[in-house]
């Protein structure tokens, strides 16, 4: 899988999660200060993440993951 693929279904993982329009939605977009996550949506975004991927997430190094762009990179480096 490319990282545009894990891209893709990153960002709409974020919009169906976040209640958020995925056009909305940029790789520097920040999940509590530009797309308005709170701390239970974290954690609900990590486990729609490790569902979509098919993974299982080291909770507390997700949770330190603030940008689009460090979710799609952190997950590449799960799925390789």
């Amino acid at each position: 899988m490319d990282n545009n693929e894990v891209q893709n279904r990153v960002k709409k993982v974020i919009a169906k999660v976040l209640k958020v329009n995925e056009d909305s939605i940029s790789d520097n977009s920040n999940f509590i200060f530009d797309l308005g996550a709170d701390s239970l949506q974290s954690v609900e975004l990590v486990a729609a993440f490790e569902e979509e991927f098919q993974i299982e997430m080291e909770e507390d190094k997700a949770l330190e993951v603030q940008t689009v762009s460090d979710a799609v990179e952190f997950i590449s480096q799960y799925i390789k």
